[in-house]
Order: C-alpha cells, then sequence, then structure tokens
C-alpha cells in the first residue's frame, strides 16, 4: 500500500539477523503483556477512567468489531483527532487488532488542515469528541466530510447529541458490540509492516506524515526502556499531547510493553498534575522542558513533593545545568533525551550519569543505532567540531507519506537519517545537540547559533519567556532580534535593558539582541519546541507596518 517505504536491503538483513527486527507486531507485544498482567493496571486518567490489561483489551475489541464491520481491513488508515483521553489508547489498540494503521491528528487542525490530512492519508474512519477546550469538532468534521471521498466512518465521543449523518457514538459502540472474537485479530502482518502516521511538529511551517512501521516503534520503546532499567512496576505520567512522538510512543506503546501503568492528564495544570501524580505514586514522567521547570517552581512555592517521582525524561530542548540541579534537590533525575519524530529516540543522557554531567550533553545513543556528525558535503567532522547530527538505526522511519522526493532529502540510500540538527560529539560518543541548521542566523558572513544567543537571556529578570531568530538586514544579511514574554510590571523593558544585562555577565557583543520585540505568548508546538517561523512571520509584519 505504501509505495513510499524506503528501507536498505542489507541493513534489514542485519537487523533481522540481530534480533532487532522480527515478525513480531504491536499486537503480538500487546498480547503478550495481557496474557502475563491481566489484572495489572495499564491506564488511569484523570476523568476517572481506569483499565487493567484485560478490560483494556476488552474494551478496544469492542470499537475493533465495529471497524471491522464497517469495512475497515488491514492496512486501511484510522484517523483520531483526541485530547490526552483514555479513548486514545483504546482506538490505538484496536488499530492493531486490526491491523489498520493508526494515524493520530494534532487537536490544533482547522478544517483546511482537516481536510488536506484525511485525504493524504485515504483515511476510512475518523473519532473525535464533539466539544473540548472551545472548539466544536463534530461540526469541523461535518463540514469537511464530503471532501474526502474515502471517509466512510464518523464517531464522536460525548456527543451530546447525534447529528443526522452519523452512525453509533463511541458509547454506544462499546454497549452494543461485543469484543472481536480473538481468532479474526489480523495474524498477517511483520514488523516491517506500517503501523502509525504521525505527523512532524511543524517548527518550520508544514507537517508531514511520517510512515513509521511496528519494528521501528517496538525495537525504540523496548530498548530505552530497557536501558532506563524500568519495570512493570513503574508508572508513567504524561502531560504531553499523544499524537506528537513523546505522548504516543512514551505513554502509549512503552508502557504496555513491559506491563507498566500511564497515567493521562487531559489538559496540563501544573498544580493538578503535581496532585495527580502524588494520587497515581507516578515515578516517572517524560515531556518538553517547560514541564518540569513549570513543576520544580509549583514545588518551590507550595512547599509540596513529590515523594515517588525518581526520574524526568526532558525532550525537546536542551536542559540547562541549573535546572538539572534544581530537580535533584526535590528527588528527581532530570535527564535530556534527543530524538525526533523520524528517529525517536535514540540518545539519552542516562539516570546515572545525570548530576555527574549537569545538562553539559543530550547523551549518547542506544544500542543499535549508530551516529554521524557531519559538515554540509556530509563528511565526518572531529569531535568538539559542530556538525549535523545524522543517525541510522532500526528506530528510523520509512519515509515520509506521499513525499518521495522529500524523503529522499534526509534519508539516503545507506539509512542514514539527516536531522537537519546541530550538534557537537565529544571523544566519548556523546553528542550535544546546539540548534537547528535553520536556526543559524547567518549575520554579516558569521553563523551564529539563535539556540545559543537564547541562552544567556536565561536569568533576565522580568521576563517569563524568550526566544532569538534572524531579522532580515539589507547590509548584513541578518541581524538578532529577541521576542521577550514580560512579567507584569515589566512591560517597560527596553532593549538597552538587555545589552546591559548581557554586557554585565560579560556576554561576547556579537550576541547581544539589535531589536526587541515584546509579545503575550511565545509560540510553542505540543512537543515543546519554538514556532520560529510564527514568529517571523510576525516580525515581518511588524517591520512592514515600520515601512520598513
Amino acid at each position: 500500500m505504501f509505495e513510499e517505504i524506503k528501507i536498505n536491503p542489507q541493513l534489514e538483513k542485519q537487523y533481522l539477523e540481530k534480533g532487532y527486527w522480527s515478525r513480531r507486531t504491536l499486537l503480538d507485544c500487546w498480547e503478550d503483556t495481557v496474557k502475563r498482567f491481566p489484572d495489572r493496571e495499564y491506564l488511569a486518567d484523570d476523568r476517572g477512567f481506569r483499565y487493567t490489561y484485560r478490560s483494556m483489551d476488552e474494551t478496544a475489541g469492542r470499537i475493533a468489531a465495529f471497524l471491522r464491520e464497517r469495512g475497515i481491513r488491514p492496512g486501511d488508515v484510522v484517523s483520531y483527532q483526541l485530547p490526552v483521553w483514555s479513548e486514545f489508547a483504546v482506538i490505538t489498540l484496536a488499530c492493531f487488532m486490526l491491523g489498520a494503521v493508526a494515524h493520530p491528528i494534532a487537536m490544533c487542525y482547522e478544517e483546511e488542515e482537516l481536510a488536506r490530512s484525511l485525504n493524504t492519508t485515504g483515511s476510512r474512519a475518523y473519532f473525535a469528541p464533539a466539544f473540548f477546550h472551545k472548539t466544536d469538532y463534530e461540526t469541523r468534521i461535518l463540514a469537511v466530510r464530503d471532501r474526502v471521498p474515502s471517509l466512510e466512518t464518523v464517531v464522536i465521543l460525548e456527543s451530546p447529541q447525534k447529528k443526522p449523518g452519523l452512525p453509533l457514538s463511541f458509547q454506544e459502540i462499546l454497549n452494543q458490540y461485543p469484543p472481536m472474537d480473538p481468532a479474526l485479530r489480523c495474524r498477517t502482518q511483520t514488523g516491517r509492516d506500517v503501523a502509525a502516521i504521525l505527523g512532524t511538529s511543524g517548527t518550520t511551517g508544514g507537517t508531514k506524515g511520517v510512515l513509521l512501521t511496528h519494528d521501528n516503534i517496538r525495537y525504540s520503546e523496548e530498548t530505552f526502556y530497557r536501558e532506563l532499567g524500568l519495570t512493570e512496576e513503574d508508572i508513567m505520567f504524561m502531560p504531553a499531547p499523544l499524537h506528537h512522538a513523546t505522548g504516543f510512543h512514551h505513554s502509549i506503546i512503552g508502557p504496555m510493553l513491559i506491563g507498566a501503568k500511564t497515567v493521562l492528564q487531559q489538559k496540563y495544570n501544573c498544580r493538578d498534575a503535581v496532585e495527580l501524580m502524588n494520587r497515581e505514586a507516578c515515578t516517572y514522567s517524560m515531556g518538553a522542558t517547560p514541564f518540569i521547570y513549570d513543576i520544580l517552581r509549583e514545588l518551590e512555592a507550595s512547599g509540596n513533593r513529590l515523594p515517588s517521582l525518581r526520574l524526568y525524561l526532558c525532550g525537546g530542548a536542551p536542559v540547562p545545568g541549573y535546572l538539572v540541579q534544581k530537580a535533584s534537590r526535590f528527588g528527581i533525575l532530570l535527564c535530556e533525551v534527543y530524538g525526533s519524530t523520524e528517529s525517536v529516540p535514540h540518545v539519552y543522557v542516562h539516570p546515572e550519569e545525570a548530576l555527574a554531567l549537569n545538562g553539559t550533553v543530550s547523551g549518547h545513543p542506544i544500542e543499535g543505532v549508530e551516529i554521524r556528525v557531519v559538515d554540509e558535503y556530509g563528511n565526518d567532522v572531529p569531535p568538539g567540531t559542530p556538525g549535523e547530527e545524522c543517525s541510522r538505526g532500526p528506530n528510523v522511519f520509512v519515509g515520509y507519506l506521499k513525499a518521495r522526493e522529500i524523503t529522499d532529502g534526509v534519508l539516503d540510500d545507506e539509512g542514514w537519517f539527516h536531522s537537519g540538527d546541530l550538534c557537537v560529539m565529544d571523544e566519548a560518543g556523546n553528542i550535544r545537540i546546539i540548534g537547528r541548521k535553520k536556526d543559524m542566523i547567518v549575520r554579516g558572513g558569521e553563523n551564529l547559533n539563535s539556540n545559543e544567543i537564547n541562552d544567556f537571556l536565561e536569568g533576565f529578570p522580568g521576563i517569563l519567556d524568550h526566544a532569538i531568530i534572524g531579522m532580515p538586514d539589507e547590509r548584513l544579511g541578518e541581524r538578532i532580534c529577541a521576542f521577550l514574554v514580560p512579567s507584569p510590571g515589566h512591560e517597560d523593558i527596553r532593549l538597552e535593558d538587555v545589552t546591559a544585562y548581557l554586557k554585565e555577565r560579560r556576554t561576547p557583543k556579537r550576541f547581544w539582541p539589535e531589536r526587541l520585540e515584546l509579545i503575550a505568548r511565545i509560540p510553542h508546538t505540543g512537543s515543546g519546541k519554538v514556532k520560529k517561523y510564527l514568529l517571523k512571520e510576525e516580525l515581518e509584519k511588524r517591520m512592514k507596518e515600520e515601512g520598513r
């Protein structure tokens, strides 16, 4: 079905021989865990839903029975646009039972993006809430349904009144359908079949459909969890959106491979998160830097504690050393994790090394994954020299949906994924991510890393958030522009205040911002990355208003 799949034959043979890849699918893994831990709790959310492995298997089986009756077969795409709800896991597992391809969609997609996404995937079924967080999803899908010829089934969750033309509601399906006969579950697939299509985070203005096989996802999570020493006794707290690789891999897939438990919070609130983690005795969590930043600030302000939480895995942006130390004072080991939707996850700081490394590196690769750091011509650079990070391994995606040219631009014929991220590798094989290739500001022929400049602003009084981008300039090509979110009472911050602060800290002058823009909020993706393209659009608009 997916002609875009790109797998190097020699690597495939190698991964099969080493046991990295196999015939096992995520359905096989799920069924093994259900047999081992039928009565162990798999999932709980803050809406009051709780599932053991057995009850989740039965519930997902009811949805699978419904979808099978509606004609969903192996390889068909099932899309779902859901908050951080337990139903997300139910639908994902139903897809695995059918051999269907799971396609979670960002909650922010409006009509045009939704229609484009459903048409690109050729989706056969779609699930969404009737209403969530000031958005009417039921009206949205009905508005675009006729523009998606492949879409035959639409199911609405928690709808107060079913609208004409829709089949059963989610709850009606659960009430009326028995679990699908296990003998009818998909047994024809192998690990090389596509299990999920995940959208990239869209930090550069557009999303791509990342094709991930059962092997990609299973290997990534099995290896990651094994090296972290996580077991069935561990309990994960997930505050991040589930359609992103972080939420999908680490809260839906990872725990179920080992019989662990996952706890979901539908809309992140720091104080409620602390209470929820304590109530459920969560032992580890994962998310972007802002999540743990807020949690630690809440603990400081309230005097509260998280006695069971021992590990926080931090991705999406480099982790500063001061945050590692602050977390340790609360008994939490803060470990940076690095990866992307296309290569999830493949680099991490081991918990035993977290305090010693203190945010100086992003970590080392997991077993089976190779790392290269290359220059603009694809040549390896010496340790200590900045270059583009490339990874190759059993976890690396197999292509972008219906975008072979884009695939070939980043996934070469030898299986190396060229991430577009800049890093430095040390003699021990650890890498430190220093930004995106597109994060470079070229000022008068000098390459300046915007993330490095952003770090210099850390600690500046009176700001809640900040980001650095390049500003077009006729003479120098680009100059440095700082976007700041002032805290209440500090709305009068001037560029002179910023440069005086940097001068006092002996920051080299070439890193000083040359323009200051105040903004109410820095736009972030669900995984915590700054949407710099939106800041560039905002800056362009402001400069046009000035006549520049």
